[in-house]
């Protein structure tokens, strides 16, 4: 059975590695390194050990350039201490079949750094952004989403509907024009929709929708199905104790379930 090693990449304002580490490592993951940007350029650490890559939550340069827009051009311009691009690390990484999960400001880094939505198989070509929440407001909420029985994603086969807080300020998919946005649902690229709990589907309204994102998108897929970016934090429900409803047994499955189909898939089961 393959083994499974998860890299975890924090700093810069980053604050949920921990708990993704922790959450992986419930899902099955062998290991679960937490590791600092700058290690990955100066080859302390290299990306070509791991399986499954995670860029978790926080603030990434306090979202003040707009979030994740710093981190992106770290990632698109620096070499590492051997002359060899980031760019190039990434995409040797993901030609080997390996996965990719960005978590709220790790979605934001992908749809900046143009892996997603990667309409074509076209990578690192910015397609859409995620921008302020038509709320004007940070949004710190628990929502439901239900994941695309259609859509190509490894983290979302078969999963039902899923609880999961929200923790962002943008979160607002906007798309670069109407033909991407008619690809992202002809390619069944969103994968994970904010619905109202209660008639199971799709919603625009607030605060069901925290944050105004059209087609209510929650998370996008590439056409692979190996990389997923969502807003919500699957890794702050890995115990039934997060739930905020749990003394009064009102219980949803947790966000971990997005871990271990992604351990699954990459154990070949």
């Amino acid at each position: 059975m393959a083994t499974v090693n998860v890299l975890v990449i924090t700093g810069y304002g980053v604050n949920s590695h921990l708990e993704t580490a922790h959450t992986a490592r419930l899902a099955g993951a062998d290991r679960a390194d937490v590791v600092h940007f700058s290690d990955l350029v100066a080859a302390r650490v290299r990306l070509s050990e791991y399986d499954f890559l995670i860029f978790p939550g926080g603030f990434l340069d306090g979202d003040d350039l707009g979030a994740a827009q710093a981190a992106a051009m770290r990632w698109r311009y620096l070499k590492d201490a051997a002359g060899t691009p980031l760019l190039q690390h990434l995409r040797d990484f993901l030609d080997q079949g390996k996965l990719i999960l960005g978590i709220c400001n790790g979605f934001q880094l992908l749809v900046k750094l143009g892996l997603l939505p990667a309409l074509g198989g076209v990578r690192f070509e910015r397609q859409v952004s995620l921008g302020h929440n038509d709320s004007a407001r940070y949004e710190d909420r628990w929502v439901h989403l239900l994941p695309n029985p259609q859509s190509p994603c490894v983290f979302t086969k078969g999963l039902p509907m899923l609880a999961m807080p929200v923790r962002h300020g943008e979160g607002k998919l906007v798309p670069e024009n109407e033909d991407c946005l008619r690809r992202l649902q002809a390619e069944q690229l969103i994968a994970l929709q904010y619905v109202d709990p209660e008639t199971g589907k799709p919603t625009q309204e607030y605060p069901l929708n925290p944050n105004g994102s059209i087609l209510a998108v929650a998370g996008l897929s590439d056409p692979s199905g190996r990389i997923l970016g969502l807003m919500p934090h699957p890794e702050a429900f890995h115990h039934v104790t997060n739930h905020p409803a749990w003394t009064r047994g009102e219980l949803d499955p947790p966000g971990t379930l997005l871990f271990v189909n992604a351990v699954r898939y990459l154990r070949g089961q």
